[in-house]
């Protein structure tokens, strides 16, 4: 990273452009999407969807659906807006090819700098991986 001369005030920083996007071919639905870099309360959001509270008031990891979760929270249209709304949306995408969001998941991943050891700190290891 290179080190600037410029200090930084309010307006620059909210002013700033820092969102990228990126193409994804997706043959199996035949077309392209648009990933896009998450803002920081996205990034909240989609980490606090990987937990969920219990009728005891416990929080448990819920990586159910954790390839949907991050797609539609990096999903754009042309016009930079999130395409999949609503847990119904998220849930229909979980159930198409693993092929297809595997390879937009780790797009996802590599655009937003979500490191395996990111998702192995959110949700833990399973136990299969601790043996």
């Amino acid at each position: 990273m290179v080190a600037t001369e410029k200090q930084l005030y309010i307006d620059d920083i909210l002013r700033a452009e820092d969102h990228k996007q990126k193409r994804v071919d997706v043959p199996e639905w035949g077309g392209y999407v648009l990933v896009r870099t998450m803002s920081g309360e996205a990034r909240d959001a989609y980490e606090a969807s990987l937990f969920e509270m219990d009728s005891e008031g416990n929080m448990n990891r819920n990586i159910q659906n954790i390839r949907a979760k991050l797609i539609a929270a990096c999903v754009v249209n042309e016009n930079g807006d999130l395409m999949f709304k609503g847990d119904a949306q998220v849930k229909a995408l979980g159930k198409k090819s693993a092929n297809a969001l595997d390879r937009i998941f780790a797009e996802c991943k590599a655009i937003n700098a979500v490191t395996e050891e990111d998702i192995e700190e959110l949700v833990g290891k399973s136990e299969t991986d601790q043996q």
